[in-house]
C-alpha cells in the first residue's frame, strides 16, 4: 500500500531528520520527497511505501502524530488511494 505525508509547521532544525528517522524504524519506504520553505513555514510531501511494515495504518497515523507533536509540526498521512479521490478536480 502506498501512502500520502504532508508535514507543515515552522521551519526549525530536524524536521526532515526526525521524520526519516521515524519512518526508518518504521520500516516505511520513502518513495519520493518534495519539500520547501515559504517564509518562515516549513512544508514537506512524501510518497511512501508501507508494503514493508508490519504496523497496522492506524498505528502508523498515531506514532507520527505523536512525532509532530514532538516536532511542533502537524504530520497527516493518507492511504494514496483516498488522497487521489479527494484531490481529483
Amino acid at each position: 500500500m502506498k501512502a500520502v505525508l504532508t508535514v507543515i509547521g515552522k521551519d526549525k532544525l530536524g524536521i526532515i531528520a526526525g521524520v526519516s528517522e521515524k519512518l526508518s524504524t518504521l520500516k516505511i519506504n520513502i518513495l519520493d520527497v518534495s519539500q520547501t520553505i515559504m517564509g518562515d513555514n516549513f512544508t514537506m510531501m512524501m510518497m511512501l511505501d508501507l508494503g514493508t511494515t508490519e504496523i497496522n495504518f492506524d498505528k502508523v497515523r498515531l506514532s507520527l502524530n505523536e512525532l509532530g507533536e514532538k516536532l511542533g509540526v502537524k504530520i497527516s498521512i493518507q492511504r494514496e488511494e483516498i488522497f487521489d479521490v479527494m484531490h481529483k478536480i
